[in-house]
């Protein structure tokens, strides 16, 4: 279990740890992932193909198509084939989704590495995205195409309709953190749904228990966003691969940076400022929500998220895999990096 006493560098490293436990387990389910996965950025015309196997080579965690994993073993001992596919679909949607993002975002880094976009340019970035997006839906098409296909064009409109809303933050400020919990949902949790929801049908789950473990993956998905945005502001960019305050850079209104302004309304003029380009406000800016403990706030109720994934995950059978997934979850909320 996680302490709410742990430090963060403490938190970080059990997170690690534990994720490395869980990948032991699932090691051949993973080379499989992973092989497939290489298969896929490389299945294509170049340059997309090479702006595509780029991001690959950056590594990640690879949350998604462990929770397919996960959330598959809750049922069976055996990883079925059905859950490695559904695995490698639910990878290769959050890798075109970090293509696109990247260019909407203006994004320069990604994983500590150029992103795609800075080596191929914009429009190459934007078709490898596309590309990898019908990799997935071919494969899941192939393997799943009934009740699982229809779940995922809905999460694909989903993720779209998140990042339309955050793009109209652009010209049009909205503080309101329900905007921001609308965009988290969208773009974050409902792909975590999906791939608790398809891993747990490629098990043959009872309908009951999809319904729960979907919920399980969206508050998952959701605290992990928030976490993510804490690091944003108090995080190692050594270690997240991301380069601090790139949120604000990118016009993102996350949650530490709106708990600091509703704290103070005055830093209003300040993010305005910053908006418009000007470094000096940015930088005040980035200090005020430092100050205000901001950052402790999106942790506090990235905790909270965890424990109604956990009341959802208390639905299910108990099983070594539940255990697992709890215990993922609860890490990768304390996570540092």
């Amino acid at each position: 279990m996680l302490h709410a006493t742990a430090t963060p560098e403490r938190a970080g490293e059990r997170a690690a740890a534990r994720l490395g436990e869980v990948l032991a387990l699932f090691r051949d389910d993973m080379s499989f992932v992973e092989v497939e996965l290489d298969k896929h950025v490389r299945d294509g015309l170049e340059p997309a193909t090479q702006s595509a196997a780029h991001l690959l080579g950056a590594g990640g965690k690879r949350v998604r198509p462990l929770l397919v994993l996960l959330s598959s073993a809750c049922f069976t001992t055996e990883s079925p084939q059905l859950a490695r596919d559904l695995a490698v679909s639910a990878e290769l949607v959050h890798l075109a989704t970090l293509l696109h993002d990247d260019v909407v975002d203006d994004g320069m880094e990604r994983r500590g590495q150029p992103t795609s976009r800075r080596l191929w340019g914009n429009a190459v970035s934007v078709l490898a995205g596309d590309l990898l997006l019908t990799h997935a839906l071919e494969r899941t098409a192939q393997v799943a195409p009934g009740e699982t296909l229809t779940d995922l064009f809905k999460t694909l409109r989903a993720l779209v309709d998140g990042e339309i809303v955050q793009l109209r933050g652009r010209t049009r400020l909205d503080v309101t953190e329900a905007t921001y919990f609308q965009i988290v949902n969208d773009k974050t949790a409902s792909l975590f749904a999906w791939a608790a929801r398809a891993g747990a049908r490629a098990a043959g789950a009872p309908a009951e228990c999809v319904v729960a473990l979907g919920e399980f993956g969206a508050r998952l998905g959701v605290a992990f966003q928030l976490v993510d945005d804490a690091l944003d502001y108090a995080g190692d960019a050594g270690h997240t691969g991301k380069s601090l305050y790139g949120d604000l850079r990118e016009g993102k209104l996350t949650l530490p940076l709106l708990r600091a302004i509703g704290a103070d309304p005055s830093l209003h003029s300040l993010l305005e400022a910053a908006r418009e380009g000007d470094e000096v406000s940015a930088a005040r800016l980035v200090s005020c929500v430092r100050e205000s403990g901001g950052a402790a706030a999106a942790r506090a109720r990235a905790r909270e998220e965890t424990r109604l994934a956990m009341s959802a995950l208390a639905r299910l059978p108990e099983s070594p895999a539940a255990k697992l997934l709890a215990a993922v979850a609860e890490e990768l909320t304390g996570r540092a990096s």
